[in-house]
């Protein structure tokens, strides 16, 4: 057990020292919304409580302001120039890079972002960095053989490398030359940071949506296999809805156009309120993603959060860190419409059974991914680097925080 103290004093004075973490990612809040964004924003969110204040540094088409102040976080935003192969380019992130890097105890990479090795290993920060590994890099397989000696570099050159499952972990190539340096730190959601819906919102959702839907939550991207989820829909007796946007959206309505599909509802994006209502109305997550850039599943972690069944695939990966089968719900072999359609029609034509997994998903989620655990990891990690003492904030100048070592 490492023990820290619960305020770290300025000689004399009642200064409270609190530990500065600059998060770096291509993307973030207001800008977009997906399960990436949504870690980063629950890392800041849960830290907080041990005196870590972070600041995100993103890219934007229209960074106007250049700074925003949102609860989790300060967000700075440099002008995103070209994007190849979802990488963003920003050519003036060098010197707002360099300064915020001065000013942060830790920097906290997400990958994969080669544009951001690119300004690590051109400034050589002189802090402490880690790096959250969120997928390992499946398409790109020229461009990929390009970037591995950049991002070997880059990865050999940070202090740690935090993956966000056993399963990831134990099935990436990339992470096993790096085995020393990786700790496992599951993706947690704090509850408390979600709006509860209102009698209203989820009356106005059940009106527009109905009730006992299947519901996918997400960025519309090619790996999200959602045109396997719309072959698996045809004549199902059961509606599933599809909540988000991204570059994928047209292609995918043209497809359900062209399987007549009138049971499939395409919501574009929702708020957070009316996407919990969502949550609520329900009969189960379903998250067809059937490649390894899909590394965890906010979405299913949400669902689970929610006390509902979960149907997922197997790419190994979070994704069946979060659902085990036949037991949170079901995992199926991935790219197969028919094993979906199997899954789904077993939650719809057994409420007892979809409800029992849904209460057991939400069991492990409260067992195991909540975002005061991860929390706790992080700002160990944060403080074992730095050097710096947490500050128990919630306790004030109470007993010291005691939290679990690597």
């Amino acid at each position: 057990m490492a023990t820290y103290d619960a305020f770290r004093w300025h000689g004399n004075t009642d200064e409270k020292y609190f530990l500065n973490i600059l998060h770096v990612y291509r993307t973030y809040f207001p800008d977009t919304q997906g399960g990436l964004e949504e870690t980063i924003r629950q890392i800041c969110s849960a830290a907080s409580v041990y005196g870590v204040t972070s600041t995100v540094l993103a890219t934007s088409e229209n960074p106007d302001p250049e700074e925003i102040q949102l609860p989790e976080a300060k967000v700075v935003r440099v002008k995103r120039h070209l994007e190849i192969a979802s990488c963003s380019i920003a050519f003036g992130a060098g010197k707002t890079f360099a300064k915020l890097c001065e000013e942060a105890d830790v920097v906290h990479y997400h990958f994969p972002w080669p544009f951001v090795d690119y300004l690590h290993l051109t400034n050589r920060p002189s802090k402490p960095a880690i790096v959250t590994y969120h997928s390992d890099i499946v398409r790109q397989r020229f461009l990929g053989a390009l970037y591995k000696p950049v991002m070997s570099r880059f990865l050999k050159s940070v202090d740690r490398i935090i993956c966000t499952s056993p399963n990831y972990f134990a099935t990436s190539d990339v992470l096993s030359q790096f085995e020393e340096k990786v700790d496992v730190i599951p993706i947690g959601l704090d509850e408390q940071t979600y709006p509860k819906p209102t009698d209203k919102t989820v009356a106005e959702t059940e009106q527009e949506f109905g009730k006992d839907f299947f519901l996918f939550v997400g960025v519309l991207r090619y790996y999200k296999g959602l045109h396997i989820l719309l072959d698996a829909m045809k004549k199902a007796p059961y509606k599933v809805v599809i909540a988000g946007s991204g570059p994928t959206e047209m292609e995918l309505k043209q497809h359900a156009k062209d399987l007549q599909l009138n049971n499939v509802i395409f919501a574009g994006h929702v708020s957070d309120e009316k996407k919990m209502a969502l949550f609520q109305l329900c009969r189960g997550t379903v998250f067809p993603s059937y490649m390894r850039s899909e590394a965890f599943g906010v979405t299913l972690l949400e669902g689970a959060m929610s006390g509902k069944p979960l149907i997922s695939t197997e790419v190994g990966s979070g994704t069946s860190h979060i659902n085990t089968d036949s037991d949170t719900g079901f995992v199926v072999p991935p790219g197969s419409p028919k094993a979906l359609r199997k899954a789904m029609d077993q939650l719809h034509d057994r409420p007892d059974m979809s409800a029992l997994m849904g209460r057991k998903a939400r069991d492990r989620y409260k067992r195991l991914f909540t975002g005061q655990v991860m929390a706790a990891r992080y700002a160990e990690i944060y403080s074992e680097l730095s050097g710096q003492a947490l500050i128990n904030v919630k306790q004030g100048n109470g007993p010291a925080k005691t939290l679990n070592s690597r």
